[in-house]
């Protein structure tokens, strides 16, 4: 019998995560900057993400990690796909199913709510984007330009591009 102690997801079997934007419906939507105790790509700026546990629903699995990184509620929750997200770790390659969200929350509510965690959390345009973003931002963006568009993030004459890394403004709008 294999044992499944200290089995991690993502690493020694394919994970299941919900990765969220969380927007306010007129074209800002939510990033964090990874702290020292993220797991990975620590101070890189990353919209919301976390795994689903054994026995959740996705929908409570979204509701907790909005809930757990931002202390906001999901007033509007829309699946735009899921993907396979397989890339470099430090602990050698990940393998993610992410389930895919656009997420509307009530500005007023968003606050950094991991600090242990999250650096930072501002609210963002496509414009005015902070860096280094997560090695997996930029193909996310790129995917979902027409259903992020449907709720206000991408505006007709904004490019869905990312800038350079260290170009483009480092400071976010404080939230909260």
């Amino acid at each position: 019998m294999v044992s499944v102690v200290n089995r991690r997801p993502g690493l020694d079997y394919v994970g299941v995560c919900v990765v969220f934007i969380c927007h306010d419906g007129r074209g800002s939507f939510v990033m964090a900057r990874r702290g020292a105790a993220a797991r990975d790509e620590r101070g890189r700026w990353d919209i919301g993400g976390g795994a689903v546990e054994l026995g959740q629903t996705v929908e409570a699995a979204l509701d907790a990690e909005v809930r757990q990184e931002y202390g906001a509620s999901c007033a509007e929750k829309r699946f735009l796909s899921f993907r396979d997200v397989i890339r470099p770790g430090e602990d050698g390659s990940t393998h993610w199913l992410a389930l895919d969200f656009a997420v509307l929350v009530d500005r007023a509510q968003v606050r950094n709510n991991e600090p242990h965690k999250l650096d930072e959390v501002g609210w963002f345009t496509l414009s005015r984007l902070p860096a280094p973003l997560h090695s997996a931002l930029p193909a996310f963006l790129a995917r979902y330009r027409e259903p992020l568009a449907g709720v206000g993030i991408v505006q007709a004459s904004e490019p869905a591009t990312t800038p350079a890394a260290g170009t483009g403004p480092r400071t976010p709008e404080t939230a909260g």
